[in-house]
């Protein structure tokens, strides 16, 4: 929770250039290849960070029993944290000229007629996004038939369904359009005879969009800060209560 935390407070820390650009346009230089990469490898480690907790909310209602004997939880978390960040590290480093400023039209947006690579398409759309999303909906869903199978049902595990159900429709809503407009805007990843049809549409408008419901996903994930939290608080509290009763 607190590498989703950082990666959308440092999402939001930039987006003030991006706000800026889009009303007086910055100059092109390098430093808008560093905005640009800052700016996906935050939403990326969003992703990714966020299907780690799904699959770790999974493995504890599953397997109980085992969950209770897990050693190093907070190691092996930080692990898996640090190879969320190392790998996107080193996708923009091998992919950096593709946002130099001569492949540029704006601070934030590459030319229309310089496509990027299909294989870098194919990793950002089906391995930043798709295999994440199928992995969030097998655990959100079998998350949501363990608990609702359990004939009384606490109010911690309503919540849990409740929180999980949340954050795969959140998950699915703002980050499926923009992975949308990714492959309609870059469309040498499809189909031929899909190409003309394309260019009658506003697909760039679609991706300006699409960003930007991509964006409001930090909104979101802050609610579920905060309910998260309250829980935690309310425990504490209960629990303090009773060794104070006691």
């Amino acid at each position: 929770m607190f590498n989703l935390n950082m990666a959308d407070f440092t999402f939001i820390l930039f987006l003030p250039f991006r706000i800026y650009d889009s009303i007086f346009c910055l100059p092109k230089t390098k430093f808008c290849t560093f905005l640009i990469y800052t700016h996906y490898i935050n939403m990326y480690a969003s992703i990714l960070t966020t299907t780690a907790i799904c699959v770790h909310r999974f493995l504890v209602i599953r397997f109980p029993l085992q969950a209770k004997s897990w050693r190093k939880k907070k190691e092996t978390a930080f692990a898996v944290c640090l190879v969320i960040w190392g790998l996107l590290v080193i996708v923009c480093a091998i992919h950096r000229r593709e946002n130099y400023p001569v492949n540029l039209w704006t601070c934030y947006e590459r030319c229309k007629n310089k496509q990027f690579p299909e294989h870098f398409i194919l990793v950002l759309v089906f391995l930043g996004f798709f295999t994440p999303l199928l992995i969030i909906a097998f655990c959100s869903s079998q998350i949501i038939s363990i608990l609702s199978k359990m004939n009384d049902r606490s109010e911690e595990e309503k919540s849990t369904i409740g929180i999980v159900t949340a954050n795969m429709v959140v998950f699915i809503v703002c980050y499926t359009p923009i992975h949308v407009a990714f492959l309609v805007n870059f469309n040498q990843v499809l189909p031929s005879d899909w190409h003309l049809s394309l260019k009658k549409l506003p697909t760039h408008q679609f991706l300006l969009v699409s960003e930007w419901i991509a964006s409001t996903n930090c909104c979101f994930d802050s609610i579920s800060y905060y309910f998260l939290l309250t829980r935690f608080y309310s425990k504490a509290v209960n629990r303090v209560r009773l060794l104070v009763r006691s």
